[in-house]
Formats: structure tokens, C-alpha cells, sequence
């Protein structure tokens, strides 16, 4: 056997015993389902803030619960093989992190249970029949992202009200990107904007939309909450830095990595709660009588700092009305 084999085999002998040990020895074992990278975009946040949810009700990773953690990389097509390896593995939950993850992981069994943290409406999505009575095996948390699509849409045009053209990066992988463009395609002839779309499902087309956003003439950004783009998250701000580009996402995370301004529901205080359903399930409760919790509380974030280095001078109304204005 050639070394570079051995040490494949070596490597893939170990990490499967992790479930098994952890369930031989009575600790329960979650599956971590994420479109993202380990260290990229918001998931570092959204780790600790499930592992939070977790302790709440007593659970701590390595102590009594073990965690086995996969991540897509950006990568909507790795998904699959990932839930399959959770559910050959015979975890005790699976928690997707993202829309496209909890579609994947919803036919891939029907008698684990599962958790999500999502910001598309799960009834639209087909993953549960109601929010009070979701059925099967399926529950979470969802943050409602594409319910605020349009107010926005509003504050970017509030901050810069003589822009005409505003581009919108959506990922066409994420089942909810239909509506989020149509849901903000309303809001722009409202308010008399130009909507410029344009679609990134690799790193490649990230590049391709922002040249895209330079000869088009937009003047400002709006990103759609993706799990793909949430993990190029520092790549995005970046090009908008160099572009000179206003920059609206969905949640606090991207406001304090440098973006201009974010509006949305907490993503971390979904995983939290999320978090806590995992450890209601694992205490024996089943996802069938757990009802959907919905992040009701949102709140708009601006960055000063990026504002002055790109030139703007936001009215006082827009900063008045700021949950929070980072400077």
C-alpha cells in the first residue's frame, strides 16, 4: 500500500469512530449541517452562539454531547454527501445551518430529527405544514429574511438617495432567491430605482457581478442572506471597498466586518434558540410538537467608518432611526 493511501485510509479510520465512540458511551452526537466554510463568513459566530443555545440546557460539547461538524464550503453540490454521511453515521439531530442544507437533509431521512435556522418562510418551503404544527421531523428557527427585503432596499436608498441604479447579488442555488427577487423587484419600482440582478454561485461570478455592477453605473449594493455569499462575506466588502460601493446585507456580523449598513433579524440569536430546540429534542421531546420559532426582533446597523471612507454623508433621519451606528 503506497504511504499517501495509508494515510487516506488512516485519516478516514479515524474520523469514523467519533459517532460510534460518542453513542457506545451514552453521549448523543448532532450533526452540524453548513453550506458554509469552518472559518468563514459568520460561522465562527454561529458555532458559538449554537453551542450557547446548547448549554442552556446542559450541553457541552465534549463533555456530554459530541458534535460532528460538516461544512460545504460554499459548495450547494457538496451537500448531499455530507447529509448522507450524517445519516449513515446515525447521528441523534441533524442542525442545518442554511435553506439549501435543510432541503437536502429533509428527504435524506424521516426519522432523525432536525433542526434548522433558516431565513426563508419553512411552510413555503415545503419543510413543515405550519409554524404551530410542523409535523414529521422537522423544526427550527427562521429569521424571515426575505420579509425584509424591501424595507432594505429602502434604507440603501435612504442612504444614498441619488443613486438611480442599485445592483442585487443573489445566489440562483438558494431555493429563496426567487422570491427575494421578486419581493425586492416590487420594492425598486416603488421607489423608482433601477434593479440591476445579478447571480453568484462561485467565486468566479462574484467577479463577473461586480464588473457586471461597474459598467452597469450601480451605485450601491444590495446582497441577498445567502449561505454561499454570507461565506464570501469579507470578499464581497472588499470588492465593494474597492468599487466604492455602498453595501447593504442582512445581519449585525456583516456591518462590523466592514460593510455600510445591515437591517434583519439576529442570525446568531436564531442559531441560539435553535440551539436550545437541539437540547429540548435530545432531552426527548420530539420536533413534531416544538412550533417554529420566528426572530420577530430586527434592527438596523450602520458603519460610520465605511460611510466616510466612501464619501457619504448620511442625513440625520437615517442615523436617528439606527439601532446602532458603529464608528
Amino acid at each position: 500500500m503506497k504511504r499517501r493511501d495509508f494515510i487516506t485510509l488512516l485519516g478516514g479510520a479515524a474520523a469514523w469512530p467519533l459517532a460510534a465512540r460518542a453513542q457506545q458511551a451514552g453521549v448523543p452526537v448532532i450533526g452540524f449541517l453548513s453550506l458554509q466554510g469552518r472559518t468563514a463568513g459568520t460561522t465562527p459566530q454561529r458555532m458559538t452562539a449554537f453551542r450557547q443555545g446548547l448549554s442552556q440546557l446542559g450541553y457541552v460539547e465534549g463533555k456530554n454531547v459530541a458534535i460532528e461538524y460538516r461544512f460545504a464550503e460554499g459548495r450547494t453540490d457538496q451537500l448531499p454527501a455530507l447529509t448522507i454521511d450524517l445519516v449513515s453515521r446515525r447521528v441523534n439531530v441533524i442542525f442545518a445551518t442554511d435553506n439549501a442544507g435543510v432541503q437536502v437533509a429533509k428527504p435524506a431521512s424521516i426519522t432523525i430529527p432536525i433542526v434548522f435556522s433558516i431565513g426563508a418562510d419553512p411552510v413555503t418551503l415545503g419543510l413543515v405544514t405550519s409554524f404551530n404544527r410542523p409535523g414529521g421531523n422537522i423544526t427550527g428557527v427562521s429569521f424571515l429574511s426575505s420579509a425584509v427585503m424591501a424595507k432594505m432596499l429602502q434604507f440603501l436608498h435612504d442612504a444614498v438617495p441619488n443613486v438611480s441604479s442599485i445592483a442585487m447579488l443573489v445566489n440562483p442555488a438558494n431555493p429563496q432567491a426567487a422570491i427575494d427577487t421578486q419581493d425586492t423587484q416590487e420594492a425598486a419600482h416603488t421607489l423608482g430605482l433601477n434593479l440591476l440582478i445579478l447571480s453568484a454561485g462561485s467565486d468566479h461570478e462574484i467577479d463577473a457581478a461586480f464588473m457586471a455592477i461597474v459598467e452597469g453605473h450601480a451605485g450601491a449594493l444590495l446582497v441577498e442572506g445567502d449561505g454561499f455569499l454570507g461565506d464570501r462575506r469579507d470578499r464581497i466588502i472588499a470588492l465593494s471597498a474597492r468599487h466604492a460601493l455602498p453595501a447593504m446585507f442582512r445581519g449585525r456580523e456583516h456591518v462590523e466586518a466592514g460593510a455600510l449598513m445591515a437591517y434583519g433579524a439576529s442570525i446568531t440569536e436564531a442559531d441560539r434558540q435553535a440551539g436550545i430546540y437541539v437540547g429540548r429534542i435530545l432531552k426527548g421531546e420530539k420536533p413534531a410538537d416544538l412550533p417554529v420559532q420566528q426572530s420577530t426582533k430586527v434592527e438596523l446597523l450602520i458603519n460610520l467608518k465605511t460611510a466616510k471612507a466612501l464619501g457619504l454623508t448620511l442625513s440625520p433621519d437615517l442615523l436617528s432611526i439606527a439601532d446602532e451606528v458603529i464608528e
